[in-house]
């Protein structure tokens, strides 16, 4: 039984030892330790309002992206719509120049066509007086007296042309 129950000297000797390494440990080795966990503990602490404030400004960013990309949407858009006004007004100024050179190009045709047409009448006057002329011209040297052949050869002269 004396295995199971120690001495009391070696108790008292162990307690005594066990005092002084307690001591030992608090003065030299649990001063450091706790100063190292403190250090530790503000070092996490400072990490995790860093991590926090990143992800306030990763918050903020985002927002700031998308705003940005919402004005740029809509500043494309706005791009978009007078590009297609543009377009649309160069089609119509295309529309009515086309239009304007048509309706001149018609005008030049028929001031063409006129002309064309006074030169035709012209000629057939120059040619209709030249035929009357030769017509009087042998009338004339046919017969100046008789009034009646006179008549009858101009009736006759007016069948021929009128069958050429």
């Amino acid at each position: 039984m004396d295995l199971l129950i120690p001495d009391t000297g070696l108790f008292i000797l162990q307690a005594v030892a066990f005092i002084i390494l307690l001591i030992v440990l608090g003065k030299f080795a649990w001063k450091p330790i706790l100063s190292g966990l403190k250090e530790r503990e503000q070092t996490i602490e400072s990490a995790l309002l860093a991590a926090e404030q990143a992800k306030k400004d990763m918050q903020a960013l985002q927002a700031d992206n998308e705003k940005l990309l919402a004005e740029a949407r809509s500043e494309r858009d706005a791009i978009l719509k007078e590009a297609m006004a543009t377009a649309n007004s160069i089609k119509e100024e295309a529309k009515e120049e086309t239009s304007k050179i048509t309706a001149k190009m018609l005008e030049d045709a028929k001031a063409t066509i006129e002309n064309e047409k006074r030169a035709a009448l012209a000629e057939v006057k120059t040619q209709v007086a030249a035929l009357s002329l030769d017509i009087t011209e042998k009338v004339i040297r046919k017969q100046l007296s008789d009034k009646k052949a006179q008549e009858a050869l101009v009736d006759e002269y007016v069948k021929d042309l009128n069958l050429n």
